[in-house]
């Protein structure tokens, strides 16, 4: 498998039915900044294609609210203005505020949409990265309390300037989890909804499982776990996504909030379950809380497993996966 297409299977290569069979629809596009593939079974094949199309659109009226690159979206909005003022949001963005809290809460801080203030510092595509001072500058504001939702309106405020936030470690589970959503009004009962390292898988495939490939993250041509499933989403975040290497040191756009650096004591996490929007927050969490605190939250939560390459490559397997490392 080229790198090209291991970006465009979304980190997480996926056995398909051949879109050109009887009844199956897919479709390609890039929204979100990322690669994503949406596909259907109906054995009416434009009643498909219509459920297709109507995800994409779903997906793209998402990018617009959440997308920290359009200057017209909430989230910039509020990036914007919030350190001032109320700023009035949607009950939708309200809401996936509150979820992002509720995963603040739940890992003690792993998992921070307030990394935004220091993560605007790094560049991976010019391959640059903050020096000490300014990140010690700015780490003060990374911290979820600073987040104020109020629920009249509803809108948001910032404790303190500096402060940003970005719902990039949520937005995309959210968003397939919302198109996966979309394929069932459409009376889709069999069906992907793909996008970044995020899968959310409808059904099974017409009688046998769809099969997740975990990339090898040190090899774009590997994999190194093949998974069946059904009806489940499927979440991948790996340090060989955005990064840039210096000095033998990798620095990539999973920070850790504590320190404002890349954290580094795993290459890779995946988490199944049975939300996109959780399996999206919790593969970011385990991947800055490690393989011991990260497994071990997995093993707390009831229907969510959990693949973690750590940083010497080693595969770790939460209880319901360790048949795979046999």
């Amino acid at each position: 498998m080229s790198r090209a297409l291991a970006t465009l299977a979304a980190v997480l290569c996926l056995a398909l039915v051949p879109a050109a069979q009887a009844g199956w629809v897919s479709r390609d596009a890039t929204v979100m900044g990322t690669s994503v593939r949406v596909t259907a079974y109906h054995q009416d094949e434009a009643r498909a294609g219509r459920a297709v199309a109507a995800v994409l659109a779903e997906l793209r009226r998402i990018d617009a609210a959440m997308s920290p690159y359009r200057p017209d979206s909430e989230i910039s909005r509020v990036n914007a203005r919030a350190a001032r003022e109320p700023v009035p949001v949607s009950r939708e963005f309200a809401d996936l505020l509150a979820r992002a809290r509720e995963f603040s809460e739940l890992t003690g801080g792993a998992f921070d949409i307030t990394y935004a203030s220091v993560g605007h510092l790094y560049s991976f595509r010019d391959r640059r990265r903050p020096q000490a001072a300014a990140l010690q500058q700015r780490l003060p504001a990374v911290d979820y309390h600073h987040v104020l939702l109020h629920p009249d309106g509803p809108s948001v405020r910032f404790r303190q300037p500096g402060v940003r936030i970005d719902l990039g470690g949520i937005a995309k589970g959210y968003a397939v989890e919302q198109g996966t959503e979309v394929l069932r009004r459409h009376g889709i009962a069999h069906g992907q909804v793909s996008a970044g390292g995020d899968t959310r898988l409808l059904g099974d495939r017409r009688g046998r499982p769809w099969v997740v490939g975990i990339q090898d993250p040190r090899d774009p041509d590997a994999l190194v776990a093949r998974i069946p499933v059904v009806d489940e989403a499927v979440s991948t975040s790996g340090d060989y996504e955005r990064y840039f290497d210096e000095q033998g040191v990798r620095y990539h756009h999973i920070l850790d909030p504590d320190t404002g650096d890349s954290a580094r004591s795993v290459r890779s996490v995946t988490v199944l379950g049975p939300d996109a929007t959780a399996t999206d927050a919790l593969s970011t969490s385990v991947f800055v809380l490690g393989p011991e605190r990260g497994l071990a939250l997995i093993e707390t939560l009831e229907g969510f497993e959990a693949v973690v390459v750590d940083a010497g490559g080693r595969m770790r397997f939460s209880a319901g996966l360790r048949d795979l490392a046999d």
